[in-house]
């Protein structure tokens, strides 16, 4: 992974992280717990999406709705287990 691979996995990460944090109020970890949420919920999204074959396309807003949602389901699962 080259330096410009991992600045755009930063950003994509930060961009979901932040959406998702928006979408569901009071679910934001501040910037870097956004970046770290957004990022696993980017593998978490691509994992989902492959296996109900969707294909979302290659461009920046694909990757960044694609982590959105992976970011979204994972904020979800973090609130279940805190209710616990």
């Amino acid at each position: 992974m080259d330096t410009n691979t991992l600045i755009i996995l930063i950003l994509v990460g930060a961009a979901a992280g932040w959406l998702a944090g928006e979408i569901r109020r009071g679910y934001g970890y501040g910037l870097g717990g956004n970046i770290i949420i957004g990022i696993i919920g980017s593998f978490i999204g691509r994992w989902l999406f492959m296996q109900l074959g969707i294909g979302m396309g290659g461009g920046v807003l694909g990757s960044i709705l694609v982590a959105c949602i992976g970011a979204l389901l994972l904020l979800f699962l973090v609130g279940l287990i805190k209710r616990t």
